[in-house]
């Protein structure tokens, strides 16, 4: 069992930056991938980015290559989702995930969900 936690949402103006983190319980944490999903107004919950056991190996979304770093601090039992260049596209809830094994992009592949922190992008 793995409880996550996620803070860092907010109100930014376009082109700014955010910082997400996602704060877990148990001491296996280092063991789970970790991935960070998002779910605007009426629209499906959908993958932004993953990151494996390690930190060694991460996924995006073509939608926020090259704008958002998503990390992992084990020591720290924390995943982090670095958002820069922000669009108001990005508006959503922020969902972080945790699962056994490899990292993967599909909502329904994780078995642990946090409760969700909004960010909010004005243009």
């Amino acid at each position: 069992q793995v409880q996550l936690v996620e803070s860092g949402g907010g109100l930014v103006q376009a082109g700014g930056s955010l910082r997400l983190s996602c704060a877990a319980s148990g001491r296996t944490f280092s063991s789970y991938a970790m991935g960070w999903f998002r779910q605007a107004p009426g629209k499906e919950r959908e993958f932004v980015a993953a990151i494996n056991w390690s930190g060694g190996s991460t996924d995006y979304a073509d939608s926020v290559k090259g704008r958002f770093t998503i990390s992992r601090d084990n020591a720290k039992n924390t995943v982090y989702l670095q958002m820069n260049k922000l669009e108001p596209d990005d508006t959503a809830v922020y969902y972080c995930a945790a699962r056994g094994g490899l990292q993967r992009t599909r909502a329904r592949d994780y078995d642990y969900w946090g409760q969700g922190t909004q960010v909010t992008v004005s243009s």
